[in-house]
């Protein structure tokens, strides 16, 4: 079966002052759509069809070498950018403020305190060299941890990158995410993006990735 790009789960606009309507239109309609397309452009045709991106993601290294590369590029963008709009919500409507129960519990065990967990996210972000991602995971053994990924590198590739995991919040520290607004200002873009954080649905991830850890 085809992937296909989802909708976004609010209006283009909903996002300012944190994100414009016209980054978020280029980011979802143009950029994250190419991903789809030459996703199923690169598989189709092969068993690699049936495979959900979770399934494409986490057995990366299987795939045939001709199909390695599309697949881990374009899968890659397919799968980060629908987790990054599945995170985000419009300020004050599920977006901003902070983490609750289980989830605020963890964060403030993994890193000392919630401000100080930003501190590393945002030091993850900005430290990527060229594109990239920053990301918060669950770990096999069920604690938290940062990390960034190159390009559209995420933490399910396993055997690729440094930070194996299962990501539950990830923010899109390419230019394309940011540069109409901020330019080259990746921190501000960085700080502005935390109004935008739904906080609910990261704790939704947490919760079956801690459950899937506890169950391994």
């Amino acid at each position: 079966m085809a992937f296909t790009l989802p909708d976004l789960p609010y209006p283009s606009n909903a996002l300012e002052p944190s994100i414009d309507a016209a980054t978020m239109e280029i980011h979802h309609g143009k950029h994250h759509k190419t991903y789809v397309d030459k996703l199923n452009d690169a598989i189709k045709g092969t068993e690699l069809e049936s495979r959900s991106i979770e399934q494409l993601m986490v057995s990366i290294k299987d795939v045939p070498a001709d199909k390695r590369g599309p697949v881990r590029n374009n899968g890659g963008g397919h799968f980060n950018h629908s987790l990054f709009w599945s995170i985000m919500a419009p300020p004050g409507k599920g977006g901003g403020g902070k983490p609750e129960g289980d989830l605020a519990s963890a964060i403030d065990n993994a890193f000392g305190s919630f401000d100080q967990f930003k501190e590393k996210l945002a030091a993850a972000g900005v430290g990527q060299f060229g594109s990239g991602w920053a990301w918060l995971g669950v770990k096999d053994d069920g604690k938290l941890c940062v990390c960034s990924t190159p390009n559209q590198d995420n933490p399910l590739m396993h055997g690729l990158v440094d930070c194996p995991c299962t990501p539950i919040l990830g923010v899109d520290v390419w230019e394309h995410a940011y540069y109409l607004k901020y330019q080259n200002r990746r921190p501000d873009y960085l700080k502005a993006w935390w109004d935008v954080v739904n906080w609910s649905a990261v704790a939704d991830r947490y919760a079956a990735a801690r459950s899937t850890a506890a169950t391994a």
